[in-house]
């Protein structure tokens, strides 16, 4: 039967009045189409309460204008969201990374499926919460932020089969977890969840309040992901283990957690590399939610769950088992949000990204940072997972205002593992200002197994770079200023090797270097006043001009 064949929701009993629970009849048109082959099945004008809708191969779901899918709150409708899989592997990754069917929309091992028009799925009965790895907590689950449990904000209680656990990403072991999965008593934690798919379109529509995720796709190739609106209160992208990707015309406000987010996880039970991904002309926001798809642009909220400011970035991470290579993010915006973040902390490698043409308005940490760490939250044997690398990247023709004034751009390696071949071109950074002598004087620590976010270090000694263990870096056509005095210098660099710089401004304040060397070789600046031209084949300290 044609692919073209409508199977009309409402024509399987589907009422759309927002109080019937409408997801069997939705399933049964899925059935329906399946049966003959594939179909689209049409939802009309109408508000559908729903539990899990699952997709199958060959199968479109079509949102008319007016029309949307609602999650249903278990607590309030008779009913449940289908129980979370078995997942032997889910001691790497927490809760929600590591299973699908606990959602609103979900598909496995699926062919040809499509979500198209412009209707809306509000997952407004969804929780935004689950439980952490099914292990003991260890380092680098949580941000540092969060370590203090002065500072935490008490996380939520979910309940569940085997009684009551504290979501986040702490998580433990309940008892009996081990024998089969928590089905954190029927809640839905996705906005829709793909596994293992391919040929996945996603066009014109809008989510609103996605839970944990308004989209995870993990292990899914050839997905095309185009011109969504996704307002949510976590993660809004979520890109696991996915190849032949692209995400275009797509606005994403995510201030409690990222926009648009690479990850490798291990969630598959294998490391699996993200890889041949494009992501371009797209819009990543930190405002209240629920406030940008209404248009009041909502700034109440000043910190993320994490206590550091909005989020809402793209970022590849912080999952990294399996790497990142060959990815391409241009042409995108990034309002009230964190800077642009490349992280590998699991063993995998990142390399040969290019990212361009990219405007940082108002950066709540560090426009650019760049993490090679040795979390190590993978399966190990003889020696662990390996730190990984960072490799071959280009950054350029990139412009941020409005920088928070406690953060560099950071680009972070490790002891005997540099992150390398770096090109960085044409950036203007305007910062706050207002650093201290008190403030160039600090040292940053290592924290080679910590989560990786930029205030992991606090307050950087540097305004402009702060670059540590890093090999082969060219740098040129950079202007950094700052709206107040500034008494850190502009760039740190920390055990360096090959490092150009052309074309650098940045008018420090006087008696304030430019540059700081410690531990450099091969270092050459030119046309960058008021430092002379200078060549340093080695230097244990030094300070420019």
């Amino acid at each position: 039967m044609s692919l073209t064949t409508m199977f009309d929701v409402t024509s399987f009993g589907a009422v759309g009045d927002g109080v019937t629970l409408d997801s069997p009849a939705i399933n049964r048109a899925i059935e329906a189409a399946a049966a003959a082959g594939g179909g689209t099945v049409h939802f009309p004008l109408g508000t559908y309460l729903s539990f899990s809708i699952r997709l199958k191969s060959h199968i479109t779901l079509q949102l008319d204008a007016g029309s949307t899918i609602l999650a249903a709150d278990p607590t309030l409708t008779p009913g449940a969201y289908d129980p979370a899989e078995p997942n032997a592997w889910d001691a790497y990754q927490d809760f929600g990374h590591s299973h699908w069917h606990n959602s609103l929309i979900w598909g496995e091992n699926l062919e040809h499926i499509s979500i198209v028009g412009a209707g809306l799925i509000h997952g407004k009965g969804l929780t935004r919460w689950g439980p952490g790895p099914r292990r003991p907590a260890q380092d680098g689950d949580t941000p540092l932020s969060l370590d203090s449990p002065s500072d935490a904000e008490p996380n939520p209680v979910v309940k569940g089969a085997h009684g009551t656990i504290k979501a986040g990403s702490r998580g433990f072991a309940p008892p009996g977890f081990d024998d089969e999965p928590l089905t954190m008593d029927g809640q839905g934690n996705k906005a829709i969840a793909l596994k293992l798919c391919r040929h996945v379109l996603l066009r014109d529509f809008s989510i609103l309040q996605g839970g944990h995720f308004a989209l995870l796709a993990t292990g899914v190739d050839e997905l095309t992901i185009d011109n969504l609106s996704i307002d949510t209160n976590r993660d809004g992208l979520d890109i696991d283990c996915c190849r032949d990707v692209q995400i275009r015309n797509t606005r994403v406000n995510s201030p409690n957690d990222d926009g648009i987010c690479l990850k490798s996880s291990y969630a598959l039970g294998y490391s699996r590399a993200t890889e041949n991904i494009i992501v371009s002309g797209c819009r990543v926001t930190g405002y209240d939610p629920g406030t940008f798809l209404d248009g009041t642009f909502g700034r109440t909220q000043d910190l993320a769950p994490d206590k550091d400011g909005m989020t809402g970035r793209i970022k590849c991470g912080t999952e990294s088992n399996g790497g990142f290579k060959k990815i391409t993010i241009s042409d995108c915006l990034c309002e009230r949000s964190r800077g642009l973040a490349l992280e590998t902390v699991d063993g995998g490698v990142i390399e040969d990204i290019v990212i361009r043409n990219i405007v940082l308005r108002e950066v709540t940490t560090s426009p650019l940072f760049l993490r090679l760490g040795n979390r190590a939250r993978g399966p190990r044997s003889k020696g662990g997972t390996g730190i990984g690398a960072i490799r071959r990247i280009i950054i350029s023709d990139i412009t941020a205002h409005d920088v928070d004034p406690r953060y560099a751009s950071l680009l972070m390696g490790l002891p005997g593992d540099p992150i390398e071949d770096v090109m960085i071109n044409n950036v203007r950074i305007v910062c706050r200002g207002g650093g201290t002598l008190e403030d160039a004087a600090r040292e940053l620590e290592e924290l080679e197994r910590a989560y990786p976010e930029p205030s992991m270090f606090g307050t950087t000694p540097a305004y402009g770079f702060f670059i540590r263990h890093v090999k082969n870096l060219r740098m040129s056509g950079v202007e950094i200023s700052c709206e107040e005095p500034e008494m850190r210098p502009l760039m740190i660099l920390d055990d360096v090797e090959g490092a150009l710089f052309e074309g650098v401004n940045g008018k420090p304040d006087s008696g304030v270097p430019f540059f700081v060397l410690r531990a450099v070789k091969d270092f050459t600046v030119r046309n960058s006043p008021p430092v002379q031209d200078t060549l340093v084949e080695r230097t244990d300290q030094l300070s420019l001009p």
